[in-house]
């Protein structure tokens, strides 16, 4: 039987997040944490799952226009468009000014907080 490693991407600036990714994955699958969600795109080659912190995407607190410019640039990107996305919301008392929805885009939506259960239950979607 042959078993191939996961690759994931990690977009988050929450040492809480990376935290709870200890133990989630199996030793020979790869984790690659970035904060920089534009650099992540770029990492998604091979790629299972993109989890994204959606805090980490906003280019002002509480102002969704950051996260609706990465999802536009996620889909139309030639690496990391087939990508499926898990979403990590922001915690449940954080305000944003409204929440934009793109159909199909978000494959799992994952709550606050987060942790190593939740990543790697995530690593079985696929």
């Amino acid at each position: 039987m042959l078993v191939s490693n996961m690759k994931f991407v990690l977009i988050t600036r929450d040492p809480q997040i990376v935290e709870a990714t200890n133990g989630a994955f199996q030793p020979d699958d790869e984790l690659v944490v970035i904060e920089d969600w534009r650099e992540a795109l770029e990492k998604c080659g091979d790629a299972d799952i993109l989890f994204v912190d959606l805090i980490a995407t906003l280019k002002k607190p509480h102002k969704i226009a950051g996260y609706e410019e990465f999802a536009e640039t996620k889909m139309d990107h030639p690496i990391a468009s087939p990508t499926p996305v898990c979403l990590i919301a922001p915690p449940p008392d954080y305000e944003l000014d409204f929440m934009a929805g793109y159909p199909n885009f978000v494959f799992a939506h994952l709550p606050r907080p987060i942790t190593y259960k939740i990543f790697r239950r995530a690593t079985t979607w696929v």
